[in-house]
């Protein structure tokens, strides 16, 4: 079977640099889905820093400006969670798909674009969020309106 290649990462966009990259600002909403013992907390602290508000958990009713979603092999169906990110955005807002870089527990490629185009989104980007985790950023297509 032919795997496609992982997604052209930008290697200057780790660390707490790569929150502003991703298009998080101050005063965003952020939730988060996915969360476990794996996820890395220098990652979530940048977030919370730059946006000067605490991460959202998964409990959270209101809208969120983006969404965080730690995503594993295995996770189950990629394409419905990402259905399930789209209905908690407020409008413009953005999803980060956090996916491991661990050989076994990775996400494929084919499989993340797949997944956003089955919830009306593409991949906006893909960045080193932390030294075992790859952040793809996920956005709905723009639409122009015809006058």
């Amino acid at each position: 079977m032919n795997t496609p290649a992982a997604p052209p990462v930008d290697p200057s966009s780790s660390g707490s640099g790569v929150v502003e990259r991703l298009g998080f600002a101050r005063d965003q909403v952020v939730q988060e889905f996915g969360y476990d013992s794996d996820v890395d907390d220098d990652f979530r602290y940048a977030v919370e820093d730059h946006c000067g508000t605490e991460i959202e958990d998964d409990d959270y009713t209101g809208g969120a400006d983006a969404a965080l979603l730690w995503w594993r092999e295995g996770d189950g169906d990629l394409g419905d969670a990402l259905v399930d990110m789209v209905g908690v955005l407020d409008e413009g807002g953005f999803v980060v798909l956090l996916t491991p870089k661990v050989t076994g527990d990775e996400v494929d490629p084919s499989d993340i674009d797949e997944a956003a185009v089955t919830a009306g989104l593409h991949t906006a980007g893909t960045f080193n969020a932390a030294t075992d985790w790859r952040a793809h950023k996920l956005v709905a297509p723009k639409t122009h309106v015809r006058r």
